[in-house]
């Protein structure tokens, strides 16, 4: 009985034995390459939490220099930190804090390059669309007319379509095209909801026209009136909620 067994251990050694002949190689490999690669993403998750407490760290030294009113601090510190953490929101929420001090402080051309930098290098489509809007208003102020429509046309974040027609149509405004300011203005207000304050804004552009919305004369205007490139790049709707959080986003 014993001999029986003692074969039959032997039997599931050679077993094991043959098994690993045959995949022990490829069973270590596996292993490397899966504890190596959660070693890699702790790694990863360590190194993106440093980063980002560092680049918190000068974000807040950057707010307080914004606080205070010291543009050539605020520009400085965004400079360390856009050149440090790229790729941090930090980063990307800071260039649209120091563009505002910058403009604020009279330093224009310092603002447009903060705002140009996040509409180029942001990841996330609303910030890159806020710091297009702003940027079109500086250029428009400067009277770069064809620059400020190029920058709103890659301003395309989810629930900003509203705002985005909106400056649209001042600068054609601005331009003199007042049958394409009208037209960027109606689907400002078309995509607006009208819970939202800024839309009595956008009316009263519409209305100094004579293109009031909801009148006899604005709903002739509307059809009449030739299409527009701003008509033809900015949807007809976006949901209220979106709609309100761009309006907040966009203080300028």
């Amino acid at each position: 009985m014993a001999t029986s067994l003692d074969l039959q251990e032997q039997e599931q050694l050679d077993a094991v034995k043959a098994f690993w002949n045959r995949y022990g190689n490829l069973i270590t490999w596996l292993l490397v390459v899966v504890l190596g690669g959660f070693a890699a993403w702790n790694g990863w998750q360590w190194y993106q939490r440093d980063q980002a407490g560092k680049a918190g760290a000068l974000f807040d030294e950057l707010d307080r220099a914004a606080t205070a009113g010291d543009a050539e601090k605020a520009g400085r510190v965004f400079a360390d930190l856009r050149q440090r953490y790229p790729g941090t929101a930090y980063a990307q929420q800071g260039g649209l804090l120091a563009a505002k001090v910058q403009f604020d402080k009279g330093k224009a051309d310092d603002a447009r390059a903060s705002l140009t930098w996040v509409a180029e290098q942001a990841k996330e489509a609303e910030l890159r669309t806020v710091a297009r809007l702003r940027l079109a208003a500086l250029q428009a102020e400067d009277k770069q007319y064809d620059e400020a429509l190029k920058t709103l046309d890659g301003a395309k974040a989810e629930g900003f379509e509203a705002l985005v027609a909106d400056r649209r149509g001042d600068v054609l405004m601005l331009q003199g095209k007042k049958a394409e300011a009208r037209n960027a203005w109606q689907v400002a207000y078309a995509a607006m909801s009208e819970k939202i304050e800024y839309r009595r804004l956008i009316d009263a552009k519409l209305t100094a026209l004579g293109a009031a919305p909801g009148s006899a004369t604005g709903a002739a205007g509307g059809a009449s009136a030739p299409a527009s490139g701003a008509a033809a790049t900015a949807p007809v709707a976006a949901s209220p909620a979106p709609a309100a959080k761009a309006s907040q986003a966009v203080s300028k």
